[in-house]
């Protein structure tokens, strides 16, 4: 029986122009940042946070290219495990479902239904488990299968934090990193993953245990360098889990760190939050306050040993 997997992400605007609507689809969404006023509120407030925010992150993905490239290289992550699996004999196919932007969860279903599959596997590109993210991507698609009579069996995978294979990717890609620094200047290395709004983490969502398994999962494999952990991409009038990556290049700085290496874990592929807001806005932050040897871990996107790791999640859930 043929399989179709399913790969969720959160998506990112193609263009200038898609910057509005993504984040309107964004900041609407209750499941991801809980605005005030309920339903209404969030609908409203949701509109004018992606009206005033506009401009600015349309200047931010001006200077990564015009857009995101998570599209491109989630289909380069999808070709690989399909690749890998194929050569094991497995019949599979798969489709990209992007939660707030294209190509939709809708058109990933259409695409793997015209393609034949039999049943459905979810991969989730989120490592570490939050309602925000997984959560709300496999809302999405229990809403759509819903609406379009979908009946073929649905199989998921939610969380890969602590998976060796993936764990092992990071520390090859971290030591690539560090073998850049001068072996009697080691850099403290700067866990930064992506923020998420505390309330989550008061509900008991798990996310940030899962983020403390993955780095020390990753470190125990380094050798042994000063670290700090901090958390980017705060946005909306909330409370974000902390601290913040931006605090914690402060800290440094004021005690006297020169060589800082950044290792983001949320992260699976390069797209503004690397791109942008790591590479150049922290990094002309670092730069300002005295951290002269700013760099950053290069992204998982198709390094074979991280679509090894993927494809090994998938292939148990074939048999």
């Amino acid at each position: 029986m043929k399989t179709g997997i399913l790969l969720l992400n959160l998506g990112g605007p193609d263009t200038l122009g898609a910057v509005r609507p993504f984040l309107t689809r964004l900041f609407t969404d209750r499941e991801i940042i809980h605005l005030p006023g309920g339903a209404i509120g969030q609908a409203f407030i949701g509109r004018m946070i992606a009206w005033k925010r506009t401009r600015e992150v349309q200047e931010n993905y001006a200077k990564i290219g015009g857009g995101s490239p998570i599209v491109r290289w989630t289909t380069l992550q999808g070709r690989g495990i399909v690749e890998r699996l194929r050569e094991r004999g497995h019949d599979v196919e798969f489709a990209i479902a992007m939660r707030y932007w294209n190509p939709s969860t809708e058109e990933a279903l259409a695409e793997l239904e015209r393609a034949g599959v039999g049943r459905l596997l979810a991969l989730t590109l989120y490592p570490h488990y939050s309602m925000a993210t997984t959560g709300s991507s496999a809302g999405e698609l229990s809403r759509v299968m819903k609406r379009r009579g979908v009946k073929l069996p649905l199989d998921r995978i939610d969380v890969w934090y602590d998976h060796p294979g993936y764990l092992d990717a990071l520390a090859l890609r971290a030591k690539e990193a560090l073998a850049r620094f001068a072996p009697d200047s080691p850099p403290t290395i700067l866990v930064s993953a992506h923020g998420l709004p505390k309330h989550f983490i008061e509900a008991g969502d798990p996310y940030c245990e899962h983020i403390r398994i993955t780095m020390e999962g990753v470190l125990a494999r380094l050798p042994k360098v000063p670290h700090a952990l901090g958390y980017q991409s705060r946005v909306g009038p909330v409370e974000w889990i902390g601290p913040s990556t931006d605090e914690v290049i402060r800290s440094l700085a004021r005690d006297g760190i020169k060589d800082v290496l950044v290792l983001p874990i949320s992260f699976v592929s390069d797209h503004i939050e690397t791109l942008y807001e790591i590479d150049i806005l922290y990094a002309d932050q670092a730069r300002a306050l005295g951290i002269t040897n700013f760099r950053r871990v290069e992204s998982l996107n198709d390094f074979p040993p991280f679509l090894d790791a993927l494809a090994g999640l998938v292939e148990p859930k074939l048999t």
